[in-house]
């Protein structure tokens, strides 16, 4: 509930997530953001980090996180990088890819599961 983590995807350059875990883990594997919670301004900080991603990408200044996953431990207060690497065996970016479509299975709902609008369970 207090480490974050990011990085910056450029498709066919970089490494993408599912680069980093090709499946999701099997349901009860982990435990949700409901079950274990989330610090409230955790989310703030990984969303402005996203953000000023985004803005260095479009106007093509800086370095960005692709290649690196930054992991945020706000309890310690502590910014680390760690190198990622494009996986040649990626199901969705690798040479030959097995996920050719969008689906709908899996969304914030079944990864965080929490219920959209309902404070007590935020």
């Amino acid at each position: 509930h207090f480490i974050g983590q990011t990085t910056t995807v450029l498709p066919g350059e970089s490494a993408c997530y599912r680069c980093l875990s090709p499946a999701p883990p099997p349901p009860g594997a982990i435990p949700t953001c409901a079950q274990v919670g989330v610090i409230g301004v955790l989310p703030g900080v990984i969303g402005s980090i996203q953000a000023t991603e985004a803005v260095k990408f479009l106007i093509g200044v800086g370095k960005l996180l692709n290649g690196r996953l930054l992991i945020y431990d706000a309890e310690g207060m502590d910014f680390s990088t760690v190198p990622i690497r494009k996986n040649p065996k990626c199901p969705l970016c690798g040479d030959h890819p097995r996920i050719l479509e969008l689906k709908d299975e899996i969304g914030a709902k079944n990864v965080c599961d929490i219920e959209s609008g309902s404070p007590s369970s935020l």
